[in-house]
């Protein structure tokens, strides 16, 4: 009996093993994949109390920038010039007309605000965020103003990121003047918040450009019939059959639409006649989970937990997770005046650094041969790392004891397997613990 190669081997298990990708319920959220605009994830008011006696001393954060525009324009000229031609010829479907009209409005908003840069809406998400943080803590941020702790504000250097940090910073400043003085300018550092990009991210670079694996993976999960059929129902929604026929790369195509649907929510500010929703127009549920799944197939293998026999997609974010804790370890060392540090970064750093971690939805990775699916895996881009996604540590101080609380999306999550909490079900951790839970002491 013929072998199969490992590429048709996968192949073969796909067929069986892929889910029918049903509507995710009335937002979809998932299909929007790392696009997604981000929500907090608890109420506030639901938040633990921490244990009598213990004051909050110190907090840190790493968010990802808030939502943005594409960062190209690519997408929108590849459908708008198909879609001039189409509609010179008489090719356009009655649904069809109103697509060029509806990519044109958000191609203007996005250059509005500039490729790449933070929308009205991601600028909204950082103020929110910050404003939630100051009143979770609201006496740690009396303490800082009182004893004038630093504020210290740190960023990847790209201008999402610097501009996710001054939202953010001003949000603080604006709900107490006393603490504008206390802010830091915001510094760059990129072996910290851009390791995938500098010298730290050398060996990871390599695995993404050369590794054959990951290759055949992501090459033998995207070219299924499904993916055509799904690009021909896709373009059959804007242009009539014959004209589909004539596009040499439908599936190019079909993704470039997609690729907008994905990003309209980023730019409701921007859009007020709704060309968010008037994309979803364009893009049936059912088709924009599978190309939502078809991208978080990349950022899982790409970024986060990927095969099992390797660390290579995030081993590289030990140095972020590293100063997490020597941040924590300096304020109770008494070396450190700081009464918080904000980090401003990247999906490309909160993925590998919450498959590190160990955080939920990243804790199982893909068995080599058996495929990343969304039938027997966690792991989703729109609640690993939305637009706007972040990781903050609260500290709490007692005596000579120290606690920590973790909140990821701004929901109390627990520390990974192994970890053991103060108390059953509590979302406090001694340092000295998770000093020995990661490996520190």
């Amino acid at each position: 009996m013929r072998r199969l190669t490992p590429v048709l081997a996968l192949g073969a298990l796909l067929l069986t093993a892929l889910p029918a990708h049903a509507a995710d319920g009335p937002a979809h959220r998932e299909s929007h994949g790392t696009k997604a605009p981000y929500a907090p994830r608890q109420d506030p008011r639901t938040y633990q109390r921490p244990p009598a006696g213990f004051e909050p001393v110190f907090t840190e954060n790493v968010s990802r920038h808030g939502s943005r525009a594409a960062t190209d324009g690519e997408d929108a000229d590849l459908v708008l010039a198909l879609w001039d031609k189409a509609e010179a010829d008489g090719q356009l479907t009655r649904g069809g007309e109103e697509f060029g009209p509806t990519v044109r409005a958000l191609q203007a908003a996005m250059a509005k605000v500039g490729y790449g840069d933070l929308s009205g809406r991601g600028r909204r998400e950082m103020r929110d965020t910050a404003a939630r943080m100051e009143h979770r803590l609201p006496s740690l941020f009396a303490r800082i103003a009182d004893q004038g702790e630093r504020i210290d504000v740190v960023s990847s250097g790209q201008g999402r990121a610097v501009g996710s940090a001054k939202e953010y910073t001003d949000s603080l400043a604006a709900a107490d003047p006393k603490l504008r003085p206390l802010i830091g300018p915001t510094r760059t550092d990129k072996d910290l918040l851009y390791f995938h990009k500098a010298a730290g991210g050398a060996a990871y670079r390599d695995y993404i450009e050369n590794d054959q694996r990951l290759k055949d993976t992501l090459k033998a999960i995207a070219d299924q019939p499904r993916t055509r059929q799904v690009a021909r129902r896709v373009l059959r929604r804007i242009f009539k059959e014959s004209f589909v026929e004539q596009i040499t790369d439908q599936v190019g195509a079909a993704q470039a639409v997609y690729n907008l649907y994905a990003i309209a929510p980023a730019m409701s500010e921007e859009s007020p006649e709704g060309a968010g929703r008037r994309m979803e127009r364009f893009v049936s549920r059912t088709d924009a989970a599978w190309f939502g799944y078809l991208g978080d197939v990349e950022d899982f293998y790409e970024k986060g937990p990927g095969f099992a026999d390797s660390d290579i997609t995030y081993k590289m974010a030990g140095v972020l997770l590293d100063d997490l804790f020597k941040q924590v370890e300096a304020k109770r060392a008494g070396t450190s005046d700081l009464g918080a540090e904000l980090r401003f970064t990247h999906a490309e750093e909160i993925i590998p650094l919450a498959a590190l971690m160990g955080l939920p939805g990243s804790t199982e990775p893909a068995t080599p041969g058996e495929p990343y699916t969304y039938a027997d895996n966690p792991w989703r881009g729109a609640s690993v790392a939305p637009l706007g996604a972040n990781i903050q540590w609260d500290v709490f101080k007692k005596g000579d004891r120290y606690l920590v609380r973790m909140l990821y999306n701004e929901k109390e999550t627990p520390f990974k397997a192994g970890c053991r909490p103060i108390a059953q079900r509590s979302a406090f951790y001694d340092l000295d613990e998770l000093e020995r839970c990661f490996g520190r002491s």
